[in-house]
C-alpha cells in the first residue's frame, strides 16, 4: 500500500473512532500530497473538518443565546462573553487553516468540475462560517469571500454538473442558506433554492432521471427551507444547511 493509500486507510479508521481532529491530521496530510481527490478522498476530507468545525460551531451558538438571557454587564455575562471569544478563536484557526489548505493544495489541482464545484463550494461554506459571528470589517470581508466563492462554483456546476448532481443541489442549498443567514437577503435565498429545486424536479420528470440518495436529501432539504422561509411560524428555527457526513 503506498503512502497515500496508508493516509486514507487511517481517516477511516479515524472517521469510524469519532476521532475527528486525528481525522483531519490525516487528510491534511493527503492534501499536502498534492493530488487530484478521488470522490472518496473528498468525502473523507469534508467530513472530517465538518465534524470538527460542526462541534464549535454548535457550541457559539449555545454560549451566544445564553449570552443574549443574561444582563450586559454582569459576571455571569462577563464569564459567558470570554468563553464566547475563546470558541471564536478556535473557529477563526480551524476556517483559516482549511481555506489555506484549499487555496494551496485543493483547486490548484482539481482537474475535474466536480472538484472545482466541490472545493469552491467549501470555500464558500467556510467564509461563511466565518461570518456567522465576525462582526463588521471582518464579517463583511468574509461575506465578500463567501459570495464570490459561491459564485464561482455556481457558474461551473452550471456547464459541468447535472441539476440532480448531489453536489450541485447541495452547492445551491448553501448558498440559498448563505443569502438567507449571512445576506438577510430573503427573497434571493427563495429564488436559488426555488430554481434549483424546479431544475432537479424538471430533470427527473423529463429526462427520466433517477436522482440517488443523497439528491433525493438535498432536495427535500431545499424544500424544507423554502416552507420554513415562506411560512410565518419560523421565528426561532434554523435553516438547514448540507453540513452532514454525506458527499457535498
Amino acid at each position: 500500500m503506498d503512502e497515500r493509500g496508508k493516509v486514507v486507510c487511517m481517516a477511516k479508521l479515524a472517521e469510524q473512532a469519532e476521532r475527528y481532529d486525528d481525522m483531519v491530521e490525516f487528510m491534511k496530510n493527503l492534501a499536502r500530497m498534492d493530488v487530484d481527490m478521488s470522490a472518496e478522498e473528498r468525502h473523507l476530507f469534508s467530513v472530517a473538518f465538518k465534524n470538527t468545525i460542526g462541534a464549535r460551531r454548535a457550541s457559539w451558538r449555545v454560549l451566544s443565546s445564553l449570552e443574549q438571557k443574561v444582563t450586559a454587564g454582569e459576571q455571569a455575562s462577563r464569564m459567558i462573553n470570554v468563553y464566547r471569544k475563546k470558541v471564536e478563536d478556535e473557529l477563526r484557526m480551524v476556517c483559516d487553516e482549511i481555506l489555506s489548505i484549499i487555496a494551496i493544495h485543493c483547486l490548484p489541482l482539481a482537474n475535474t468540475g466536480e472538484n472545482v464545484v466541490f472545493f469552491y463550494k467549501m470555500k464558500g461554506d467556510y467564509y461563511r462560517y466565518l461570518a456567522e459571528f465576525s462582526t463588521e470589517t471582518e464579517k463583511k470581508s468574509a461575506a465578500d469571500q463567501s459570495l464570490m466563492a459561491y459564485q464561482h462554483a455556481m457558474v461551473v456546476a452550471s456547464t459541468e454538473l447535472s441539476p440532480v448532481h448531489p453536489i450541485r443541489l447541495g452547492l445551491a442549498l448553501n448558498f440559498s442558506v448563505f443569502f438567507y443567514e449571512i445576506m438577510n437577503c430573503h427573497k434571493r435565498a427563495c429564488q436559488v433554492a426555488k430554481l434549483a429545486f424546479d431544475e432537479a424536479t424538471s430533470e427527473i420528470n423529463s429526462a427520466g432521471v433517477d436522482g440517488h440518495n443523497e439528491s433525493t436529501l438535498m432536495m427535500q432539504l431545499l424544500k424544507d427551507n423554502l416552507s420554513l422561509w415562506t411560512s410565518e411560524q419560523n421565528e426561532g428555527e434554523t435553516s438547514k444547511d448540507n453540513d452532514i457526513d454525506m458527499e457535498g
